[in-house]
């Protein structure tokens, strides 16, 4: 887990969730696991996969990829999937990035805090908001 001695810059945090992302788009699950203090991904993939899904509804061929049944093996439609806007709280403490599904918005937004700890700050998260 990302650990800083002082309370972060926007732009130091903003990266982290980026590479968040870039490792869930990539299916190295665990590896995104460790960045965030928070539990398993599942639900935010599952969410990820409902708004591309609801995305791909209003457009046909909007999400590429595997069967309803098989997304949880075939992390492919990830792909689809970018990052847009970042928005922060008035006290810099929490964010949430608004989701892009082959260019268009999802009704889904992913969100984190920053929090102190014992040891630093850390990034907790995400929260998957509709």
């Amino acid at each position: 887990m990302k650990t800083w001695t002082e309370l972060p810059a926007e732009t130091d945090v903003e990266a982290v969730v980026r590479r968040y992302f870039g490792l869930l788009r990539s299916g190295r699950i665990s590896e995104a696991e460790q960045l965030v203090d928070h539990a398993p991904v599942r639900h935010v993939l599952t969410s990820l996969w409902a708004g591309a899904r609801e995305t791909g509804a209003e457009e046909a061929g909007a999400v590429r990829g595997p069967a309803a049944d098989a997304w949880e093996r075939d992390l492919s439609w990830l792909g689809d999937l970018d990052l847009a806007d970042f928005s922060w709280g008035p006290t810099s403490s929490h964010l949430y990035v608004e989701l892009t599904c082959r260019g268009r918005r999802i009704e889904l937004a992913l969100g984190f805090w920053v929090r102190p700890t014992d040891t630093g700050w850390v990034l907790t998260g995400p929260a998957t908001l509709w």
